[in-house]
Order: C-alpha cells, then sequence, then structure tokens
C-alpha cells in the first residue's frame, strides 16, 4: 500500500504550496545591497526540499527555491529602488547551479512537474522584464559549472560571465541524460535571445558535458569567461558599468511589501479586494475582485503614501498570489467564473493616476507587476468564464480579465426578481486597455481579440471611456453573449457543466491555441509551444516510465527507449 512517508508524490498531494514568504524566511538564497547593486547568492540548503523525498545537491532546485527567487524578484523592484544591477551568483564552490532536482521530477507526479516549469519560466520572464523595463539589469556570474535549469537561469541575465578554469561549464544536459527537454526556455533563449547558431545549438544540447573556455564565449553561450584570478574584480566592474546605464532613481525610498492577509481553508480563499468560493462539485472557482474603496489619491505622492495598500498594487498581489495557489493546489478545479464588484469610475481614476504618472518609478512598477499578473493568468491551463452584471466593475484595468477570458457573459438588463432598480451592467474601455498591458504576443487583448479586422478594433477604442451595456457590448464584440434575466442563469449553467464534462487535456490544447494568436515571440514559443512540448515528453515512458530516463537516471542502468517516432 503506498504511504505518505514512502511515496513523494503522495506527500505532496497531501499539502497545499505557499507562495508567500519574505528575506529572513529564505533557507536557499543571500540578498545583499551594496549601493546601486544588489548580490543574489543561491546557496541551497540540501535537506530544505519542499517536500522531503530528495536532497538538493550541487545548488539544484525545487519548487521551494524558485518561489524565494520569485520573491527577492519583486522585493528588488519594489523595497530597493535604488538598485541598478543585480548580480545573480553561486555560494557554493565550483558550481553555479545544477538545474531541476533530477530526484524531485522522478518522484513528482506530471502535473507537479508542469507547474513547477510553467512557475519557473515566469520567475525567469520577470527577471527579464526587470531588466527590460524597470533599469534593473540582471548579471549573471558563473562561478561554477552551470548545467539544465542553472543555465536556464543565467540564460535569463542579460550579461553573462563565465570562470575560466579549464572545468566550469554551461549545458543543457536533459535530453541526453533524462529523456526530456530544456523546459524552462533553455532551447528558446539560446537560439532566439542570444543568436547561437541552429547547428551549434543541436550539438550543444546533445553534449552533456557542456561547452566552457572561450569556445563558450564564440558559441555566443556566455559573453566572457574569466579567470579566478580576476574574477571579483571584473564581476564587480561590468555591473558597475549595467548600473549606469539604469534610469532608477537615486534616493528614492521603497515601498515594503507587507505580508497579504490571506484566510485560506478547504473551500473558500480571502483577501482584502479578491475572495474565491471553491465548489468542488462543478469543479469550479467562484472569483470575485473588488474594486478600491475609495477615491484614488491626487498625484503620485499618494501612491507612495499608501504604499502596499494601493488599490491596484494590492489587487495585483492578491490575483498574483490566488493564480498560484489555485493553480498549484487545486487541479480538479477547472473552470475559473470572474465577477467584479465595485464603482468603475474609481477603478478608472487609479487607472488614469497610474498614466498620468508613468515617470514615476513606482507607478511604473505597480503597472508592469500588473501587466506580469494578467500573463500569468493567460498562460494558465484553466477555463477562464467573466460574468459582467449589474453592481460590477469590470473598466479599464479591470477590464483585462473579461478580455483574457474564454467567454464573456454580459448581462441585458438587470436581475428583476434581486433588484429591479439597479443600474444595468456596464463595462467600460479606458486607457488601460489600449496598450500599458500586452500579452506575451506583445498585443494588447483587445487587438488580439480582433487580430485582422482593423474596423472592428477600431470601433471598439473608439468607445473608450463610454459605459456600454450588453447589447452595444455584444455588438462591438467586446463580449460573447449577452442573455437577458430569463436565460442568465440557464446559460451560465450550461457553460460551466459543459466545460466540465470535456476532456481537462483537450480543453488545455484548446485553450493554448486560440489565446495566444498573432506574432510569435519568446514568450509565446516558451509557453505555447516548448511547454506543450515538454508536457507531452513528460508523460511519455521514454522519460517517466519505470524504465525512462528520469527513473534510470543515477542508478547506473540505461534507459529503454520505445523507439518509435511519433
Amino acid at each position: 500500500m503506498t504511504t505518505l512517508a514512502s511515496d513523494p508524490a503522495a506527500r505532496q498531494r497531501s499539502a497545499r504550496v505557499d507562495f508567500r514568504t519574505d528575506p529572513p524566511r529564505y533557507r536557499h538564497w543571500r540578498l545583499a545591497v551594496d549601493g546601486s547593486v544588489a548580490t543574489l547568492t543561491m546557496d541551497v540548503d540540501e535537506q530544505g526540499g519542499l517536500v522531503p523525498g530528495y536532497e538538493l545537491k550541487l545548488n539544484s532546485y525545487d519548487l521551494g527555491v524558485d518561489i524565494e527567487l520569485y520573491d527577492a524578484v519583486q522585493r528588488l523592484r519594489f523595497e530597493h529602488p535604488g538598485v541598478r544591477a543585480v548580480v545573480v551568483t553561486s555560494g557554493k564552490e565550483k558550481i553555479f547551479c545544477a538545474g531541476a532536482n533530477i530526484r524531485m521530477l522522478a518522484g513528482s507526479p506530471h502535473a507537479w512537474k508542469v507547474n513547477f516549469c510553467k512557475f519557473t519560466n515566469e520567475t525567469r520572464n520577470c527577471i527579464e522584464d526587470a531588466t527590460a523595463n524597470s533599469g534593473q539589469t540582471y548579471l549573471a556570474a558563473l562561478n561554477g559549472t552551470a548545467s539544465g535549469g542553472g543555465y536556464e537561469l543565467a540564460l535569463a541575465c542579460e550579461h553573462i560571465v563565465l570562470v575560466d578554469d579549464r572545468s566550469s561549464a554551461v549545458s543543457l544536459p536533459e535530453l541526453p541524460l533524462l529523456g526530456v527537454l530544456p523546459g524552462t526556455g533553455g532551447l528558446t533563449r539560446v537560439v532566439d535571445k542570444r543568436g547561437v547558431r541552429r547547428d551549434l545549438a543541436d550539438y550543444f544540447a546533445t553534449k552533456a558535458e557542456g561547452i566552457g573556455g572561450k569556445k563558450a564565449v564564440a558559441w555566443r553561450l556566455v559573453d566572457e569567461v574569466v579567470p579566478r584570478s580576476a574574477w571579483e574584480t571584473t564581476v564587480g566592474e561590468r555591473a558597475a558599468a549595467l548600473a549606469e546605464r539604469s534610469d532608477r532613481p537615486a534616493g528614492a525610498r521603497g515601498v515594503a511589501l507587507t505580508p497579504l492577509a490571506k484566510t485560506r481553508t478547504d473551500d473558500r480563499i480571502g483577501y482584502r479586494h479578491v475572495s474565491a468560493a471553491l465548489d468542488h462539485a462543478r469543479g469550479a472557482v467562484e472569483i470575485t475582485v473588488r474594486g478600491p474603496e475609495g477615491d484614488a489619491p491626487a498625484d503620485a505622492a499618494g501612491i507612495h503614501a499608501q504604499g502596499a495598500d494601493f488599490w491596484t498594487l494590492a489587487v495585483a498581489r492578491e490575483l498574483d498570489d490566488l493564480i498560484l495557489d489555485l493553480r498549484t493546489n487545486e487541479l480538479e478545479l477547472g473552470s475559473w467564473v470572474f465577477r467584479t464588484a465595485g464603482d468603475a469610475e474609481r477603478v478608472l481614476a487609479h487607472d488614469a493616476l497610474l498614466c498620468e504618472s508613468r515617470d514615476d518609478w513606482l507607478a511604473r512598477e505597480i503597472v508592469l507587476y500588473l501587466k506580469r499578473t494578467l500573463k500569468r493568468l493567460d498562460v494558465t491551463s484553466r477555463s477562464l468564464i467573466a460574468l459582467v452584471e449589474p453592481g460590477g466593475c469590470f473598466a479599464g484595468s479591470l477590464l483585462e480579465i473579461a478580455l483574457a477570458a474564454d467567454r464573456t457573459f454580459h448581462l441585458a438588463g438587470v436581475f428583476e426578481d434581486v433588484d429591479p432598480g439597479a443600474d444595468p451592467a456596464r463595462l467600460v474601455l479606458g486607457p488601460m486597455n489600449l496598450g500599458p498591458l500586452p500579452m506575451g504576443n506583445g498585443l494588447t487583448r483587445l487587438a488580439t481579440r480582433f487580430l485582422g479586422d482593423a474596423g472592428a478594433l477600431a470601433a471598439a477604442e473608439a468607445a473608450r471611456g463610454r459605459p456600454l451595456e450588453a447589447e452595444e457590448a455584444e455588438r462591438l464584440g467586446l463580449v460573447t453573449f449577452a442573455p437577458d434575466d430569463i436565460d442568465w442563469e440557464e446559460e451560465v449553467r450550461i457553460a460551466i457543466e459543459e466545460r466540465a464534462g470535456f476532456s481537462p487535456d483537450a480543453l488545455t490544447g484548446l485553450e493554448a491555441n486560440v489565446r495566444f494568436a498573432g506574432p510569435e515571440t519568446l514568450e509565446t514559443k516558451i509557453f505555447g509551444r516548448l511547454t506543450a512540448w515538454q508536457n507531452w515528453i513528460f508523460n511519455r515512458p521514454n522519460a517517466s516510465g519505470p524504465d525512462g530516463a528520469l527513473r534510470r537516471y543515477g542508478t547506473g542502468r540505461r534507459a529503454d527507449f520505445d523507439r518509435k517516432r511519433v
């Protein structure tokens, strides 16, 4: 009989993962700030795995290690506005990072492996976003070998320095050793981001020992190799040079990301502005996002004064945590039903303040955080349904949730048996819908919705600022259906029940394909292509079967591959 004591997979399923942490609780990372340069040192506690059953040797990592890294990246952006460059290095001798822990992967259920890779990819994207948009440039200081996910972490950084000691190298050994792919973006970043020639990339990805020294520079796998004798000096000079390029403000005070107030039971998750009712019988979650409780501050100084309590920042943090909680801990809740409640004008006022204050570092960071949170929603393998009802506030930044949904229902009129005197349900397009919050394809959700139909996009954009009732919203293509009070409950019920009757695998494939219309980017390739392939490969016996490479690794026995190409 399988027991929690003998089966790591069973232990993983038995406990919820909490994504909330802070630096005093870190077990695997050290964060140090020296003027304009911060250093993130990876020093993984071998006995600090998120669940028992494996040791995190050689700076290998599991989900718990990456949760701390994600938290550190967020805190650097908000709590340390004076930091302009971030050095990522290792606290261990002759090893930077050995990548994702193989014993963890081999003993994890399929869904755990997939969600782990997705979260890790999103964390890498946050690092790249900080470099591209926040003036915090990341430098990977590889003071030892970086393999697999360790090299993929380096690939997320803008500049890679490798120690030249005749033994350290970079490698992506997943294919030859484990029968899987570099699933946190390695292949895509090598060819798309670093411009490694495809034939060299092919050779590199089949050589478990990797490439080091001058060849690694010549092949563009790293930017430079530096002898140990000049290591500290060179890394310091490179970090200082990267810091000089930044527009981060000097002398600004950071905003503390205070602990999220969260309540969690088997059937309910609650925060100040976001709540979720978990309906396990229907396989659905009813999520309500509440608008601001008060008026927006008069200017950017008010945003700083409110800090983490500023409504947009608070909502982004709460929704971010909720998405991660549901995605990791509630696998059978396949439909997420979104509602809003509150004053649309207050939502739009908060949006307007952020847009007007775009030159303020904190306002910029809040919009970027909201952008990343909505992207996390886009790539979540769940059916998303939005309900536009009286009393709601699907306006501006909150309307993005409805535009991200697979289907949106907008009530025509009011609920006659509940409140016949209520104002009809309305939605409002605002400036936040026209550029600041792009999807991974580089387009707004509105432009993605009307891809190839410039006239429909122009008509929708022309309605900006006007409260739209159901008939006009449906005519403009902003919602899917506009049932009246008589049909509302039945149509929504059927949509949810129908979704619960379909194959979850087929729905994941359907949603991932139709959500990423438009241009292909590094992000869409990672989430729409690489993740899909890795998902499939993880489920194949060549990788995860009893005789597969993940199971056989380290036993001295070769994997027994089914040689058919399919």
